[in-house]
């Protein structure tokens, strides 16, 4: 499974990561957020895996196209997981912060929700790091 690159490898690799990370938010939210509903936390756990597929699938795309420089996985995935977790905010601005507020009080400078977007971008360079050591990169996972 791990020899040759492999699409599939990489994609199942930051799914793994991506689940793990998303049962970690699924179990952990009710001990720290008491007010955090049934859905947010299903919302969490179905996030985190699909931006480890996301992040599995981008493994083929090793340069960019229209500015013609290389995309290491190092840069790819954690701006990956930043912009997602970024969306999420937008979706999601008023309960997270709600989260925050819960967790390190009101008036804190870690009740923004915008830390969410530092927390996918490291989420994203481990999903990357896993996914590319374990599952290759570039056009040589598609196969042929």
């Amino acid at each position: 499974m791990f020899g040759s690159p492999s699409l599939l490898t990489r994609i199942i690799i930051g799914k793994g990561i991506g689940l793990a990370v998303g049962l970690l938010g699924f179990f952990l939210l009710p001990v720290l957020v008491p007010e955090a509903d049934m859905l947010v936390r299903w919302g969490i756990l179905l996030w985190y895996t699909t931006l480890g597929a996301i992040i599995g699938m981008f493994g083929v795309f090793n340069w960019h196209p229209v500015l013609n420089l290389p995309m290491p996985w190092w840069v790819r995935a954690p701006f990956l997981g930043a912009w997602m977790n970024f969306v999420l905010i937008l979706f999601a601005y008023d309960t997270m912060e709600m989260m925050l507020q819960t967790m390190f009080g009101v008036g804190s400078f870690l009740e923004s929700p915008f830390w969410f977007v530092a927390e996918g971008a490291i989420v994203g360079l481990i999903m990357g790091y896993f996914a590319t050591k374990l599952g290759g990169e570039g056009k040589e996972t598609v196969g042929r």
